[in-house]
């Protein structure tokens, strides 16, 4: 079998670059090809070069669909938009499509479902290894703990990330509802703000903070009276979700079509 091939779509951001770079230090696969939107300023130069690895010959484009017909898989780090029309085209090539995009609304994960039922989807809030172990020990220090421990999850990424909570922090969230065997968004509470009355029992509190160049830090605080527990993931490189893309994209390779978590990559799954 050959070495496995890889597109990055969004190749030419902080995120794709960090793509491109780990493609290319896994003796596994191999870097086939990237995009980056129309218009960009940095379509038709090296994706070698930009990554800092030395001209390797692969231009970037602006044609996700030549992309998708070309790879053996296709990382996916953008916006919640391009990766669900990044879907249909994953499932259209059959193409392995690992969606490491947050923010989704209903409309946008109804299109990786869709894509799902046609070719293996890998999709995760974060693809890192520590933080799915935070996820699994937050399932099951909430199914452990009484209700008199309330549930607060605090997170910390830097000044220019566009949603809040993130993606991490929700997942989080749903692993503690999970836990409790209660429905999240019944319980969620994602803002507070001037006088909001106490805490409402049975509450999944959220605090988001922004600034700096801060990666990622997320924490899941159970605290009673007198005592609290505190469970915390503080990622200071983002080669951490790279390397979890690329193994599940190495994973996937002879799956079934289906929707896969970073849990079945790991096998964490239940």
């Amino acid at each position: 079998m050959g070495r496995t091939k890889i597109g990055i779509v969004g190749c030419a951001g902080r995120m794709g670059l960090t793509l491109a770079r780990q493609v290319a230090a896994n003796d596994g696969c191999e870097l086939c090809g990237g995009t980056e939107v129309a218009g960009s300023e940095q379509i038709g130069r090296d994706l070698g070069e930009l990554a800092g690895l030395g001209s390797n010959g692969i231009v970037v484009g602006d044609d996700p669909a030549v992309l998708f017909a070309e790879a053996d898989a296709v990382l996916d780090f953008t916006v919640p938009a391009a990766s669900a029309d990044h879907a249909a085209l994953a499932a259209e090539s059959k193409t392995t499509h690992v969606v490491g995009t947050t923010g989704f609304e209903t409309l946008h994960q109804t299109a990786i479902n869709a894509a799902a039922a046609h070719t293996v989807v890998v999709q995760a809030a974060n693809m890192s290894l520590g933080v799915n172990l935070l996820l699994a020990l937050t399932r099951r220090v909430a199914a452990a703990l009484d209700p008199e421990f309330d549930i607060e999850i605090v997170e910390m990424h830097h000044r220019h990330k566009v949603d809040a909570p993130s993606g991490t922090a929700l997942a989080l969230g749903r692993a503690a509802a999970d836990g409790r065997g209660v429905e999240h968004d019944d319980v969620a509470a994602r803002g507070r703000d001037g006088i909001t009355g106490e805490r409402k029992p049975g509450d999944i509190g959220y605090a988001v903070l922004r600034g700096g160049n801060v990666v990622g830090e997320h924490s899941v605080v159970f605290a009673a009276a007198d005592e609290r527990v505190a469970l915390s993931h503080i990622a200071t490189d983002r080669a951490i979700f790279a390397r979890g893309a690329v193994t599940a994209a190495l994973w996937a390779q002879g799956k079934p079509p289906g929707l896969y978590g970073m849990a079945d990559v790991l096998g964490l799954a239940d």
